[in-house]
């Protein structure tokens, strides 16, 4: 039996952070797990920027509220959904992924919380679990699924190479670069068309 994982941010969504970044005129926010492998490093970092500016959940959920889905995402999603069982599997925050989820037509999304005080500071993210994605893949495979997994970032490598099929989607040079024999697509029917054919 099949399931598909697939990552959110640059997959189905833009990436957050770069939007609040755009939004906020905070060039240095623009930094993902494209660039920063180590996703607990990144965090801290964008955390300790946050507090420095004064900037905290309200500010990040405003932009949010702006932000649609990839041009085809829904589409793609949904006919993902009525063909085989699909969760997102993201490292992104509950605080941050629910008007996103709401645009996708609810699909199932593991990710993460945050931890903020009174004021809506951010003080902390909490992680679900160590290795989310990986972890999450191999507890599917431990209860009788075999994953297929789509993913564009260094944070998505384990979770493809641990599944029957992984794929890369939209990803960045360096990411291609580093793990060249991993099929890579760029637009959701050749996705959706590669997910099909490894069932």
């Amino acid at each position: 039996m099949n399931i598909v994982c697939l990552d959110m941010e640059g997959v189905l969504t833009p990436e957050i952070w770069i939007a609040f970044s755009e939004a906020s005129g905070i060039p240095e926010l623009r930094r993902t797990t494209r660039e920063e492998p180590d996703y607990d490093k990144l965090m801290r970092w964008r955390i300790g920027l946050l507090k420095e500016r004064g900037l905290g959940l309200k500010e990040i959920q405003k932009v949010i509220s702006t932000v649609d889905p990839l041009p085809g995402a829904k589409e793609f999603l949904d006919e993902l959904r009525r063909r085989v069982p699909t969760v997102i599997l993201s490292d992104t925050f509950e605080e941050f992924a629910a008007p996103l989820m709401e645009k996708l037509g609810q699909p199932l999304l593991l990710c993460n919380s945050l931890k903020v005080d009174e004021n809506g500071t951010i003080l902390a993210h909490r992680m679900r679990i160590e290795n989310s994605k990986l972890t999450t893949v191999r507890a599917l495979q431990a209860i009788g699924y075999d994953t297929l997994a789509a993913g564009d970032s260094f944070n998505d490598i384990a979770m493809l190479r641990a599944s029957k099929a992984g794929f890369l989607f939209r990803t960045s040079p360096a990411v291609r670069q580093a793990n060249s024999d991993l099929p890579a697509f760029e637009d959701f029917p050749e996705l959706l068309e590669a997910i099909t054919a490894a069932m």
